[in-house]
């Protein structure tokens, strides 16, 4: 189902705090109570947007479900290089206050061409913009990142860090501006499941959570004002705080799966 234009965002935010919501668009979540976003069997409720392509066009059936799983994939034929097609796979309804989390893992090899900070690399984004106000050359959405991060087998590499595109957070106090900030997590090599958890409080506060230990957090989410895509975002939205959005999952060269999917809606 393709995702609802910018038009429709405050209405459809308002609607998602409003009332909770099920794995069908529209559908009302209980809040307090964990409910998949995958069905296991396609991609309904999901929007991808992958760079160079429109909005709602899989290309290369990059994004796939397959034995159950929600699988990040680059044939050879649509990807005998990368080429800088970084994708997203936007959830259909944005969210506020919320915990989200996955359970993944990296598989095989890096898709050839893959830039090197990008091998065993993916991530969540929250608080994004809808992918019909991204371009058609856009590489990230204006959005705040949770990267999603293994190992190479010997160097430390620590997971769940934060990224920002187009977007800047607060940090021990201050205005954080720094592109990527490590959290304070071990490193996980290898392809083993690792589930790793969101807590979203509007504004007021992220966290990322391991195995239910805090490893990151921050407040104040908002719009970059330095960015010019995101200067056009904080004009249409009336300001930079960021008290909600959408949720996508990355594509950016390293294959993985995704076996589960859940939100939690939060009351305010």
């Amino acid at each position: 189902m393709k995702a609802r234009p910018l038009c429709l965002f405050a209405m459809l935010l308002a609607v998602a705090l409003a009332t909770s919501t099920t794995v069908t668009f529209g559908d009302e979540f209980p809040v307090g109570k964990w409910v998949s976003l995958f069905n296991g069997k396609n991609l309904e409720g999901w929007t991808p947007k992958i760079r160079y392509h429109e909005a709602g066009e899989n290309y290369g059936n990059t994004f796939r479900v397959e034995d159950g799983l929600l699988k990040v994939r680059y044939d050879d034929d649509a990807y005998p290089k990368f080429d800088e097609r970084f994708g997203h796979l936007f959830y259909d309804q944005p969210f506020s206050h919320y915990r989200f989390r996955v359970t993944y893992r990296f598989v095989g090899e890096q898709a050839n061409g893959g830039p090197g900070w990008a091998t065993r690399n993916s991530g969540i984004m929250v608080h994004g913009e809808s992918p019909d106000t991204m371009t058609t050359d856009q590489d990230f959405p204006a959005s705040i990142e949770v990267q999603l991060l293994g190992g190479n087998g010997k160097d430390d590499r620590t997971n769940a860090n934060l990224c920002t595109p187009g977007t800047n957070v607060v940090y021990q106090g201050k205005l954080h501006r720094p592109h990527c900030t490590k959290s304070n997590s071990e490193t996980f090599h290898g392809e083993d499941w690792v589930t790793v958890e969101i807590e979203v409080r509007g504004s007021k506060l992220v966290r990322h959570l391991i195995d239910n230990q805090s490893v990151l957090e921050y407040t104040e989410p908002q719009l970059d004002d330095a960015d010019e895509h995101s200067k056009m975002l904080i004009e249409k939205q009336g300001g930079k705080l960021l008290e909600g959005g959408t949720i996508s999952l990355q594509s950016e060269s390293h294959p993985c799966d995704f076996k589960s999917v859940e939100i939690m809606v939060l009351d305010h």
